[in-house]
């Protein structure tokens, strides 16, 4: 049942301890006894209470009498809440920070977890369906580098009918998340619907699935490894030499665009997109000497001429807010009031004086900003109403927003109406129209 050999290269390893990961579960468990009796290394069980069962703290309180029992160092880390909206991520997040710092403490360069054939199995499955590179599309690896240290993954070869038989022949207690059978989780449906059918099939599949990540990985390090080379050669400050980068096979021009951008996220590869890897490659080809185009978390891609820089957006915003006046300009955008106009776009804004608080202003965008549309019930932001209408980046910050002394957005200009618009046909006294500088402006008023 147990890698022999894989427990003896981690026996050989040259640092004096070894930090586990162990939750408690019935995998980590398994791992944490296989190393007691596999190895000679002084162990550092670390585990991190999410403080979101009601067994967390009996599970806290079991590892650290287990570990004093068995003559283990212990380090724990309870999270008291939680800030973001996804709950999985931020407890990845807040696991990997802890993680690295008992590894810093102990000056050990090796975390071992406890992951499993079915996790292997599950993760390349999720892979293909939701798209990847050839290193994501291998799924979990046995050894897995990082910046200043390796994961060691000994279990893989392993399922998790393995890890509970192990328990029980060696009497060994571990508790279950009952969020394991919640199917809301993408993968949790994979290990209850899925899985269930391919062992069906092959009780020993995931030994197979196994040595397709093992190949995978095989050519994804000869890719990655020309790709090194080519990018230390060619490509310098995330700057692409478009003439250079033509010359390179297709396939090797993807991977240094996936390269660039892993360096960027930090190797957050699940935000890599291969929508975000094509856009870029249409860039090369594109008409226009100058152009850009948005990717996650604010970063862009630019193209001067013969080049293409990625990079942060740095947007210098000028927060203003300027008194209306008979005709503003900001940017390239005119706003100027009119006696009356025919047409009742989004470039011409009707409003009642009685409804809303004069002096009337523009300023710019600031977090959190919503408008209360015309027609439409609730409220919507103005963040994600500059994204659906592709406004790009660097102007959605300074683009003009209409507002009344109350700092109720009244009008997004040539883009949306708000609630506090009326009809032609009902009484306003103030209108409002816009256009850009480099626009023909007809007024059609009515004699």
């Amino acid at each position: 049942m147990i890698s022999k050999a894989i427990f003896d290269d981690i026996d050989n390893l040259p640092d004096e301890y070894l930090v586990v990961g162990v939750s408690a579960g019935p995998d980590s468990m398994a791992l944490l006894h296989m190393l007691m009796h596999n190895t000679h290394k002084k162990l550092i069980c670390t585990h991190i209470n999410h403080n979101v069962r009601p067994t967390s703290n009996e599970e806290e309180n079991y590892l650290k009498l287990y570990c004093k029992e068995n003559n283990l160092v212990f380090e724990s880390m309870k999270i008291d809440k939680y800030t973001q909206s996804n709950f999985e991520n931020e407890a990845r997040e807040k696991r990997y920070q802890f993680y690295e710092q008992i590894l810093h403490k102990y000056h050990s360069h090796f975390l071992l977890l406890a992951h499993h054939g079915d996790d292997l199995i599950e993760t390349v499955l999720m892979k293909i369906t939701r798209g990847s590179n050839l290193e994501g599309y291998a799924g979990i690896k046995t050894y897995s580098k990082q910046k200043d240290y390796v994961i060691i993954r000994p279990l893989l070869n392993l399922t998790k009918e393995d890890l509970i038989i192990y328990n029980k022949e060696n009497n060994i207690k571990y508790y279950i998340d009952d969020s394991n059978d919640d199917i809301t989780y993408t993968r949790n449906r994979y290990r209850k619907h899925i899985l269930p059918l391919l062992k069906q099939e092959d009780p020993q599949i995931h030994l197979k699935y196994l040595k397709y990540s093992n190949t995978l990985q095989a050519y994804y390090n000869y890719v990655e490894e020309v790709t090194q080379k080519i990018i230390t050669k060619n490509y310098q400050n995330n700057t692409i030499d478009i003439a250079k980068f033509n010359l390179e096979h297709p396939f090797i021009q993807k991977n240094i665009i996936f390269h660039l951008l892993s360096k960027l996220y930090q190797n957050q590869t699940n935000i890599i997109k291969d929508s975000h890897i094509e856009a870029i490659i249409k860039l090369m080809s594109n008409d226009k000497p100058n152009i850009v185009i948005n990717l996650p978390n604010d970063y862009i891609a630019k193209r001067s001429y013969n080049y293409i820089h990625i990079e942060k957006y740095q947007n210098k915003v000028e927060n203003y807010k300027i008194k209306l006046k008979d005709n503003i300009k900001i940017g390239n955008m005119i706003i100027k009031k009119s006696d009356n106009i025919t047409t009742d776009g989004n470039d011409v804004c009707r409003l009642n004086s009685k409804t809303i608080k004069l002096p009337l202003y523009l300023r710019n965008k600031k977090n959190g900003d919503y408008i209360e549309p015309l027609n439409l019930d609730g409220k919507q932001k103005i963040k994600d109403i500059f994204i659906d209408h592709k406004i790009p980046l660097d102007l959605r910050n300074n683009y003009p927003l209409l507002v009344d002394a109350d700092d109720n957005i009244l009008w997004i200009p040539n883009i949306k109406k708000s609630k506090y618009n009326v009809k032609k046909d009902e009484f306003y006294d103030i209108i409002l129209t816009s256009y850009k500088e480099s626009e023909e402006h007809n007024e059609k008023e009515t004699k």
